[in-house]
């Protein structure tokens, strides 16, 4: 007996990485308000959704917005963002992924994605994956950003499998939090250091086995 019926997988980092991209979408941003940002600061940014992300790199600065020019900065790092993705293939599949996901599949597991990008339909479908997934949760429909576990919720419900029969998998902390908040068993990929909330802690997907969690 399987001790998850689903397991939900993050995008970012996990999936594929695409993190390169958000990052050079939002140091081009960053620098086009004469603002400073570096990988060291991007690390802050990792499992927070688009808006969010612009109110910490804005606030490094002393002047104020409207709403409207968020929004316009917003859409512009989007608009460099989609350009960069549109450069990805089957290829940009992280090792490891394409054998979790036969896994959980063969073990008659529901499959679900909670990406907070609102790009995650157009990455999954220049990944060639999308088949794979039975839920992706559209991230435009989600209030609440990552560290809030609404969008694993809405995963799990989407699957007809309560939180607690979940296995969440992430690479963030925010996403860990996410993960951990909605009821649910947590594997992060990354460093245990950093992923302290995280129940089991893999390097790589290509680490990632079923009977391990």
């Amino acid at each position: 007996m399987n001790r998850y019926k689903a397991v939900i997988f993050d995008l970012d980092g996990v999936i594929t990485d695409t993190a390169h991209y958000h990052y050079l979408a939002w140091k081009r941003l960053a620098e086009s308000e004469g603002l400073p940002f570096d990988e060291a600061f991007n690390e802050h940014l990792k499992g927070v959704d688009r808006m969010g992300s612009l109110e910490l790199i804005l606030a490094q600065g002393s002047r104020s917005y409207s709403q409207e020019e968020k929004l316009a900065l917003a859409d512009a790092k989007n608009r460099h963002y989609v350009e960069l993705i549109a450069t990805m293939t089957p290829a940009d599949v992280l090792p490891g992924v394409l054998d979790a996901l036969a896994e959980v599949r063969a073990a008659g597991m529901g499959i679900g994605l909670a990406s907070v990008s609102k790009n995650a339909f157009t990455v999954l479908d220049k990944l060639g994956i999308r088949d794979r997934f039975d839920q992706v949760v559209d991230a435009a429909l989600i209030a609440n950003s990552k560290p809030h576990p609404e969008i694993f919720l809405t995963a799990a419900r989407q699957l007809g499998v309560d939180p607690k029969d979940c296995l969440g998998v992430e690479d963030a902390v925010a996403g860990v939090a996410s993960i951990k908040d909605a009821g649910m068993v947590a594997v992060g990929v990354g460093s245990p250091e950093v992923l302290t909330r995280a129940d089991y802690v893999i390097p790589s997907m290509a680490r990632f086995r079923l009977g391990d969690y």
